[in-house]
């Protein structure tokens, strides 16, 4: 079983976006009220205020003490007896600093990559019922029941899609150039990220595809398929069911393959006759 928030340290790993604590004290002057944290995209936080005459300390509660902007870093203190921050008070706030990424932003990565790489694929238990029959259960693929040896391909497909994030931000930015010489070639961090990311035998991504196909894994995973045979005296599909074991007494599984060619469907809406040649 694959617990995301070990996914997500390795992601972090992966790209360089590693969490930091911060610690951040304010003195009181009767001024201000609104307060600009060290860093930005934070979680974690924890506010208190110390006073000095007489010796005290007091725990804030968030929302109702204060209002915390956690993406521009920002504490807002809303109770009268600390709005604004008096003489003689301490505001000390400590907290943690998520980097580029937030855990909620890699959780969404997280759950992509997991659908992706799981595509098309279940988990299969033989049990005995209550009746004495011998029972397959299908378990679609989640990160609850992801074999342990995957884990760090989905880490490293959560990964690829984070540095794409990054490479789009660095497409936009442009080489400069100066009349007195200075250049600073800002799209070098898109070719870095991209080189990176890489291909298909190359970089992060080269690292997972050979990984993947080491374990026959993810979307390039080779698979079996069944033709789908047409009857000569009808012309319809003929039914197809899924394969089952020797000592599987469940109910036949029909299986419905997708059918290509509907870009040639008759539009004209003009009936067919049932026997042809008669009429229309």
């Amino acid at each position: 079983m694959a617990e995301q928030a070990s996914i997500i340290k390795r992601i972090r790993a992966e790209i360089g976006d590693l969490q930091s604590p911060f610690l951040d004290t304010y003195l009181g002057a009767d001024e201000l009220a609104s307060y600009d944290l060290s860093e930005t995209g934070v979680s974690q936080v924890s506010a208190k205020v110390t006073t000095s005459d007489p010796p005290a300390s007091v725990d804030l509660v968030a929302d109702v003490d204060y209002v915390l902007d956690t993406g521009q870093g920002r504490i807002l203190l809303v109770n009268p007896a600390y709005s604004p921050l008096h003489h003689g008070q301490t505001l000390i706030v400590r907290g943690v600093a998520e980097g580029m990424f937030t855990d909620a932003d890699l959780a969404t990565y997280i759950g992509d990559a997991v659908e992706q790489h799981a595509y098309g694929r279940s988990k299969v238990t033989r049990y005995r019922d209550a009746h004495g029959f011998i029972r397959y259960d299908h378990d679609p693929i989640t990160l609850e029941n992801l074999p342990a040896i995957e884990e760090p391909l989905v880490a490293y497909l959560a990964a690829i899609n984070c540095l794409w994030t990054l490479a789009t931000d660095a497409a936009t930015d442009i080489d400069i150039s100066t009349a007195e010489g200075t250049f600073v070639p800002r799209t070098q961090r898109y070719r870095q990220l991209m080189q990176h990311i890489g291909d298909a035998t190359s970089g992060l991504q080269g690292r997972y595809n050979q990984l993947a196909q080491q374990l026959n894994v993810g979307l390039g995973r080779i698979e079996m398929f069944t033709a789908r045979r047409v009857s000569r005296t009808t012309n319809r599909l003929v039914p197809v069911f899924a394969e089952r074991e020797y000592d599987d007494s469940s109910r036949p599984q029909r299986l419905l393959p997708p059918i290509d060619g509907e870009e040639y469907a008759d539009e004209s809406n003009v009936p067919s006759p049932t026997y042809p040649g008669l009429w229309g």
